[in-house]
């Protein structure tokens, strides 16, 4: 999937930012001048997350725990370095009954700066999140997503990019926001920070009365044989404690579609107190072979026309501190098989420093 070493005069440093961080951009001067003097600075954080899974697939047992620590380095009022790095285990047994043994997989999802040009407009520059549909750059951290399996379509036009991005968002009128990024990346084929020639970019509406968002996104590749890839993105909370989502994207490798609708048991009032902590998931999801299906292999998906579907529930012990278990059926022409998942998830947040502090 990756092809050709970069000249050395393309080997600058690889810098980008997440939707997450651009909102802690924004708000971390203000919140900051509030409660201290104009002259102390804000401080860098650490923060990210870590968890501990057991996955049955087919009856075969995996472990996979994983960390995926995010540095935060504020540079004044307008500009933010951020990093994250992943570093998830694959351990299954060894002959049959034996130890459990695997590898780490290293990766450096972004290591980005942002510079906020105006309200409507943030320069990006270095490796950053590909921004196409909203599971790469929203969902993905293990803390965040309702299951933990990724969606089947997944790899179609995600993982990072090495290049310049620029993003940002504006009320077209009273009722309709929208939110834009467009980027190019350039090739890598260094490990752990690889990324493919493409160019591409992603557009959403956001109605703030029904908090609903729907976009599109799109990706060319510029390496080899170009071809397009395509998707279509929607997301609504309503007031009850709901989030809905759901993808579609198509390649020159497949096509498909996950949707996902989380509960939290927060307003059933008739439930004891530990089930107001519950949330309960449903996933539906589809995928279809592409006519260059052979590739699919190359890019993390199915080889053959694929449906899952996916039931979860989720523990808040504590904020920051929840347990994961759920069971999926998968359905394809090379058999069916359940999927179970059950682990625990961990969010931190570390300040590097004294708050208010130069």
């Amino acid at each position: 999937m990756k092809s050709s070493v970069q000249s050395p005069a393309h080997r600058w440093m690889r810098v980008s930012v997440s939707p997450a961080c651009l909102l802690l951009l924004f708000c971390l001067p203000a919140l900051l001048r509030a409660q201290t003097s104009s002259s102390e600075s804000p401080v860098p954080i650490l923060t990210g997350d870590a968890g501990y899974f057991t996955n049955v697939q087919g009856g075969k047992v995996d472990l996979a725990p994983v960390i995926s620590p995010v540095l935060l380095l504020p540079l004044g009022e307008r500009s933010l370095i951020e990093a994250r790095g992943d570093f998830e285990g694959d351990f299954e047994r060894k002959n049959g009954n034996g130890p459990f043994g695997g590898q780490i997989q290293k990766e450096l999802d972004y290591l980005q700066v942002d510079y906020i040009a105006n309200p409507y407009v943030t320069i990006t520059a270095g490796r950053f999140l590909t921004p196409f549909g909203i599971y790469n750059e929203r969902l993905y951290p293990v803390w965040i997503r309702s299951l933990q399996e990724e969606p089947l379509i997944f790899p179609i036009g995600t993982g990072s990019s090495n290049g310049g991005m620029l993003r940002g968002g504006f009320p077209l009128n009273a009722k309709v926001n929208l939110n834009y990024a467009a980027y190019f990346s350039a090739l890598s084929t260094v490990n752990a920070v690889d990324s493919d020639r493409t160019a591409g970019g992603r557009v959403g509406l956001f109605l703030p009365g029904p908090r609903i968002e729907a976009g599109t996104s799109w990706q060319r590749s510029l390496e080899g044989t170009h071809w397009n890839a395509f998707g279509f993105h929607f997301a609504w909370q309503p007031t009850l404690p709901l989030n809905v989502r759901s993808e579609y994207a198509r390649s020159h490798a497949g096509s498909g579609y996950w949707i996902e609708a989380a509960y939290r048991l927060s307003q059933a009032h008739f439930w004891q107190r530990a089930m107001r902590r519950t949330e309960v998931v449903g996933r539906a999801q589809q995928f279809f072979a592409g006519a260059y299906q052979y590739q699919a292999g190359g890019y993390a998906l199915p080889y053959e026309n694929t449906s899952e579907d996916d039931f979860g529930l989720n523990y808040f012990l504590r904020d920051g501190l929840k347990a994961t278990a759920s069971y999926g059926r998968q359905f394809n022409p090379d058999g069916n098989f359940n999927l179970w998942t059950i682990g625990i998830a961990y969010r931190f947040v570390v300040p590097l420093g004294r708050v208010g502090q130069p």
